[in-house]
């Protein structure tokens, strides 16, 4: 029996489309370039000033249409071959990266994914995303390995909109308690057991660096705190997901956001990691750990992350919430727990979370 694990491999800085090149002429020389409309605008014309004269030629430059869909990938892996590139470039947020991903596999060529927002892991992980054509979720579509090569240009994320910076922080948060909470009491193995100590990194920096990187973004700002903050939202959580089972990477706070984006208009208002900050809030007092939910709840609200279902103008009437518990303790998120989950344990610690 063989096990091959694969990392994705990163360059971070404000110049670092410079390091191209050198990390993806070994590949070849015919780029198939997809991202978002506004991730382009950002970043697409200093990538193809870092190109010139390098012998790497953007063949064409796709954008990216709304959701992440199989219909999506194989539309663009046909066009990848059809256009005989070497590699494809993904540049943007979660769901660009996880099309251009996907349209990679397909396609059977390299990926090198070039983040424009520090919202999600996506940049790093083996996995994408994948949405129905009405804009619901349909299923994960895991690959073997991540990109080749994750390019992080500081000095484009600090101009992106502070709020992605802000949520891609509570989703990171969310990873180191969903991690050590979901693999407790068990015998890990080498890679899960690594993968959780890494975890610790979703956490732990941005507790230091959280609150100014996200003042630097506001203010587009390149800094060392940016930089750190960054770090954990795209490579700490990337890694922790490339080398956990899948049951280690959620939990509770997970499930939450997947219940609570039920209620009508919820998903359009707040952004993911937003909501799994608040998550984690509820799972905390699930175990009970209220010095550390207090702890948590001070440093999201120096982020500026809401704290309450009343911040996010959702009632806590229990006939209300009764589709939402019960999505809760019932989604795949909460297969893997340390002990039974009810819909009143759950209610419970909801109320605690409003009232701290």
């Amino acid at each position: 029996m063989t096990k091959s694990v694969y990392f994705c491999n990163y360059s971070i800085g404000d110049a670092v489309y410079q390091e191209v090149p050198l990390v993806c002429r070994p590949y070849g020389e015919r780029v198939l370039l997809i991202g978002g409309k506004k991730a382009l605008a950002a970043g697409e014309e200093k990538l193809k000033q870092a190109l010139s004269g390098s012998g790497l030629e953007l063949v064409q430059t796709v954008e990216f249409q709304k959701d992440c869909t199989y219909a999506q990938i194989q539309e663009l892996a046909k066009l990848a071959k059809s256009l005989k590139v070497d590699m494809i470039f993904g540049m943007g947020g979660g769901k660009a990266l996880d099309t251009a991903k996907g349209a990679a596999y397909e396609a059977k060529l390299p990926i090198f994914t070039f983040p424009t927002i520090a919202a999600t892991c996506a940049a790093t992980t083996a996995l994408s995303v994948v949405y129905r054509e009405d804009g619901n979720f349909d299923s994960f579509y895991f690959y073997e390995r991540p990109a080749r090569h994750c390019f992080m240009d500081l000095d484009v994320i600090a101009h992106a909109p502070w709020k992605y910076l802000q949520a891609g922080m509570g989703d990171t948060i969310g990873k180191f308690f969903e991690c050590h909470f979901s693999a407790r009491g068990d015998k890990l193995d080498h890679s899960s057991g690594l993968g959780r100590e890494i975890s610790n990194m979703c956490y732990a920096p941005l507790l230091e660096h959280g609150v100014q990187a996200l003042r630097d973004c506001k203010e587009h700002k390149v800094s060392v705190d940016l930089e750190e903050a960054v770090l954990a939202n795209i490579v700490s959580t990337g890694l922790v997901s490339l080398m956990v089972l899948d049951d280690y990477n959620c939990a509770i706070a997970h499930s939450i956001y997947y219940a609570l984006v039920l209620l009508e208009g919820f998903e359009e208002t707040y952004l993911h990691g937003n909501v799994v900050a608040y998550g984690v809030l509820v799972q905390l007092l699930v175990d009970h750990d209220r010095e550390e939910a207090l702890r948590l709840k001070a440093f999201l609200q120096e982020l500026g992350i809401p704290t309450t279902l009343r911040e996010m103008q959702v009632s806590t009437d229990r006939e209300f919430l009764k589709e939402v518990l019960h999505e809760t303790v019932t989604g795949p998120d909460m297969a893997h727990i340390p002990y039974p989950v009810s819909e009143d344990m759950v209610y419970r610690a909801m109320l605690e979370v409003e009232a701290l």
